[in-house]
């Protein structure tokens, strides 16, 4: 019997490389890294002044001291200004991503599959049409044959 030869660990490793979905994921880390740097930009740039008008332009000075008293670095502070950038960061990605990448595509794919329906549809009434046809040739020919047999 023939031993089944195991792929060497490169050819395992080119297989995993040629893979759709590796090629697929490395973009979409590439395009979402370069994508962050806008995203910080718009945050630093508009947000963070927009919100600084009440306050300060630095989201990370905004805390609340736990301890009785807070300077500098004594005490116990919460830095909730930070995670407010993070937020805000966050949410703007995520808007930009919905409205500008996922919705489009959703409203393109739905398109598509419209279009895909309306050919499966119509081509289910051609067939339809075809079947019909040929039930009434083959009752036309049951028909026939009846009265044929009757008259020998």
């Amino acid at each position: 019997m023939s031993e089944k030869k195991e792929p060497s660990l490169w050819e395992g490793f080119k297989a995993f490389l040629m893979r759709g979905n590796v090629v697929d994921l490395a973009v979409a880390v590439v395009i979402g890294a370069a994508f962050t740097n806008i995203v910080n930009a718009v945050v630093k740039g508009i947000i963070n002044p927009v919100v600084g008008a009440i306050g300060t332009k630095n989201l990370d000075h905004y805390s609340s001291c736990l301890s009785s008293t807070c300077r500098g670095e004594e005490g116990i502070q919460i830095l909730w200004g930070s995670v407010l950038g993070a937020t805000l960061s966050f949410v703007i990605t995520a808007a930009v991503v919905y409205f500008l990448m996922v919705l489009p595509m959703a409203k393109y794919l739905a398109r598509l599959e419209a279009r895909r329906k309306a050919k499966e549809g119509t081509q289910e009434v051609i067939e339809v049409t075809e079947l019909e046809v040929l039930k009434e040739i083959r009752d036309a020919l049951v028909a026939q044959r009846g009265s044929g047999h009757d008259r020998h």
